[in-house]
């Protein structure tokens, strides 16, 4: 009977933990349940919450047709509560520079240096990279930064005033995919940066990174939306259809129309 009595109690508590991980924050993000991501994540009230709540609200901003900045700022906030509440977690930091270069597509150049959305970035992810040297997110997210600063300000003016370089930008992406080769949305936000700076120069790579993006295997719903994304792109590159490449390209960028 004691016997009995205690598988009972043993296949109570493993239903009630599987309950409890489906509903986890990390759990519905990966699942693509955004929204209560980040009721679970803010309700949750600490630094993986609202790492959590800050990824899920930047993976609706990229679903959306048109650029969204009050939502942006929404994600930003998550991210700097995460980092208030520990500064040595790494992805708030990524996603708080992910946030800000967003923004910084809609508001414009010039008002994004105004408010020094580029040294906060940096900042943040030098401090993730201090935290965790060999993480594949945070060296993704400064191979993206090197490109956006570059394309914003030019070579000469993107040296003098960061350090920023199209060669450092190539150099982090690469550390990036060898930390993680089958990371779909790393391959495509690669595939990105090339694009945007210069597709032609750079066209093997971007074929490449594409084909590795549109093959990959999904581990989130967001990864199978990135991957979408990418088949589209390879799609136009074949039908050598730059234009609509190239508006798809400034689209998944995040620029309003």
């Amino acid at each position: 009977m004691r016997l009995k009595t205690a598988a009972s109690l043993i296949l109570v508590l493993s239903a009630t933990a599987a309950s409890a991980a489906d509903t986890a924050p990390l759990a519905l993000y990966q699942a693509g349940k955004y929204e209560e991501a980040i009721k679970a994540g803010t309700a949750q009230n600490d630094a993986e919450g609202y790492t959590v709540a800050a990824r899920a609200e930047l993976a609706k901003e990229m679903m959306r047709d048109a650029p969204c900045l009050s939502c942006l700022q929404q994600a930003e906030a998550y991210a700097r509560k995460a980092v208030a509440e520990d500064p040595k977690r790494p992805e708030c930091r990524v996603y708080l520079a992910a946030a800000l270069g967003y923004e910084s597509r809609i508001i414009g150049t010039m008002a994004a240096k105004f408010r020094g959305y580029a040294g906060d970035a940096k900042t943040n992810i030098d401090a993730a990279l201090a935290s965790q040297p060999g993480d594949a997110w945070a060296l993704a997210a400064l191979g993206g930064w090197h490109f956006a600063v570059v394309q914003g300000g030019g070579r000469l003016l993107a040296s003098m005033t960061y350090g920023a370089s199209v060669d450092k930008g190539q150099k982090a992406f690469d550390a990036a995919i060898a930390a993680d080769p089958g990371n779909i949305v790393i391959r495509f936000q690669y595939v990105l940066s090339l694009s945007s700076y210069d597709r032609e120069a750079y066209a093997k790579e971007i074929e490449s990174a594409l084909q590795a993006a549109a093959n990959g295997q999904p581990k989130t719903a967001y990864d199978a939306f990135t991957q979408g994304h990418a088949r589209t792109l390879l799609d136009a590159m074949k039908r050598s259809d730059w234009k609509t490449y190239d508006a798809l390209v400034r689209h998944y960028q995040g620029y309003p129309a």
